[in-house]
């Protein structure tokens, strides 16, 4: 399996996804540094213009990786999966002497394991930065996270999980419709579902949700390799 996810990475240039990833995590560093200490957060008398619950620095540096990052693993799944198959290039894979369950778990784990990856340090480099900064600057944020606590480093790879997983239930409407179009339009419904707020209530401070939605994620993973043997290629 890690030859075969290691041949989708080179198949599909993982060079120019690196750099990418590289070139967003740079910019989420800037819009979430200039909120905390640069004061574009707040209302001209000064004081935080912040829904109640999100005072805290982690709830932008939480929610505007995570919807950089669904839409960036619904990318990449669409590019390698989904226009595989409308391509046609997906024909000239299937007629290997390997499982079509195989090869299509290997490209979504391919994609799976580069994106975990790359939250993960993503968020890692903006709480390390802003923890630093904290230390001679005042932020607009209260500063809620402790960056020595080994609770922390566990989160910080759980909530990653969770994100990128969410990405399969795009994977599988791209898959069942014939269009990475899809794909793309189911990841920002996902983002609106998971993140967003009506008056004060939200899911993205239910402690149960993100279980659920990782259950739901492995379910739709699982349902979209699941007839792939005996189904006709889109």
């Amino acid at each position: 399996m890690l030859k075969l996810i290691k041949l989708e990475w080179k198949k599909n240039q993982i060079g120019k996804y690196i750099r990418g990833a590289v070139i967003m995590a740079g910019l989420l560093l800037l819009f979430v540094f200039a909120l905390a200490f640069l004061g574009i957060a707040n209302d001209p008398d000064g004081t935080l213009d912040a829904a109640p619950g999100t005072e805290v620095i982690s709830a932008p540096i939480e929610l505007f990786t995570s919807m950089a990052f669904l839409i960036y693993t619904s990318v990449m799944l669409a590019s390698f999966i989904v226009s595989a198959y409308k391509n046609k290039t997906m024909n000239l894979m299937f007629s290997y002497p390997i499982k079509r369950q195989k090869l299509l778990v290997s490209q979504m784990m391919a994609v799976w394991l580069f994106n975990v990856t790359a939250l993960t340090f993503t968020k890692l480099l903006i709480y390390s930065c802003i923890f630093i900064t904290a230390g001679f600057m005042d932020s607009s944020f209260v500063i809620d996270f402790q960056i020595g606590s080994f609770g922390f480093y566990i989160q910080l790879i759980l909530k990653s999980v969770v994100i990128v997983s969410m990405s399969f239930i795009a994977l599988f409407v791209g898959m069942a419709m014939k269009s990475s179009k899809a794909t793309m339009v189911t990841s920002f419904l996902l983002i609106f579902l998971t993140q967003a707020n009506i008056g004060d209530f939200t899911m993205a401070g239910n402690a149960l949700f993100p279980a659920i939605l990782t259950v739901i994620s492995v379910v739709f993973a699982v349902l979209a390799v699941y007839h792939v043997e005996d189904k006709d290629l889109i």
